[in-house]
């Protein structure tokens, strides 16, 4: 049995092990929750290297993109560099190339997205991907980047301009510690109600709402208007949470395994496994050939009305 684990700065009342097949072999995978604490992240990540198959890292970043231009945070690859012999992911693989796949499913499939959608993306350069996606379906988009990560109410209306803000703030925004600019540990358990209020119109103007479950969560306001939630990492409380805002829809971009979709870095982490290929060696090629395998569609969950 493969084990793969995704190691996470998030909140351990998050964890979860299941064991699923894939093509034809057995794996364990698991989410190890280390409360915000990165001393004992990087000592978890020690211990389980060399001992298991692929290890994700999980309420971090360690790479992010806008346009052609990658940006790396400096904590994200002091964990990433605390692991020697084992393969190590962040999620940044699967974003560019599942969660590209499932705004095109969702154009051509179904009628969720069309021309002109009003979408809110709390987060784009962590899911530049997605990003694009939703530019090329001729989609209504807002990037909240700055809003969300960095507290300036700004939206940020075209690819464009988010690359030029990007190269401007990244190289600097990526030497802070991580958790100044997103929500790890207990603030994964709570919302910031004050920016909510401050910043609920944003998600009140909007069609859909997509990215990062943690930021999308963080900064909802009390009521929802019927939106379309469409993100990753929702446990059953978050889907009824979202019920109890108001959605009407939540679509999941990683497989659902025992009532809990994983992590970006968690499904990457066992498409490594599979392919059995250096990270840096793994085209998205590679990816898309094996979601093609798997058969990984976008999961949509209806809320009741």
């Amino acid at each position: 049995m493969k084990r793969v684990v995704s190691v996470s700065l998030g909140s351990s009342k998050r964890d979860h092990r299941v064991q699923v097949e894939l093509l034809g072999e057995q794996f364990e995978i698991s989410r190890l929750g280390m409360d915000g604490d990165f001393d004992k992240a990087l000592a978890k990540l020690k211990e389980l290297d060399g001992r298991v198959d692929a290890i994700g890292l999980g309420g971090i970043d360690v790479y992010v993109y806008a346009g052609k231009k990658k940006y790396a945070f400096r904590d994200g690859l002091k964990l990433m560099e605390a692991v020697k012999k084992t393969p190590v992911v962040d999620g940044s693989g699967l974003k560019n190339t599942l969660e590209r796949e499932t705004v095109k499913y969702l154009l051509k499939e179904t009628g969720l997205i069309k021309k002109g959608t009003r979408v809110l993306m709390v987060s784009a350069v962590d899911r530049f991907g997605m990003a694009e996606a939703f530019v090329e379906a001729e989609c209504d988009v807002t990037f909240g980047d700055l809003i969300f990560a960095a507290g300036i109410p700004y939206p940020i209306k075209t690819l464009e301009e988010l690359e030029e803000i990007a190269d401007k703030l990244l190289p600097e925004m990526t030497k802070l510690p991580f958790h100044m600019l997103y929500p790890t540990g207990k603030k994964q358990e709570s919302r910031d109600e004050e920016k909510a209020k401050k910043y609920a119109q944003y998600y009140r103007d909007a069609e859909i709402i997509a990215g990062d479950f943690h930021f999308i969560k963080r900064y909802m306001p009390d009521t929802l208007n019927g939106q379309i939630i469409i993100t990753n990492t929702t446990t059953t409380s978050d889907v009824e949470l979202l019920k109890e805002k108001g959605a009407t829809k939540l679509v999941t971009t990683t497989p659902v395994y025992d009532g809990r979709s994983f992590g970006t870095n968690v499904i990457e982490g066992v498409m490594v496994a599979i392919l059995g290929k250096p990270w840096e060696q793994i085209n998205p090629e590679d990816y898309l050939g094996l979601i093609k395998k798997l058969s990984f569609q976008p999961r949509i969950i209806e809320m009741a009305s």
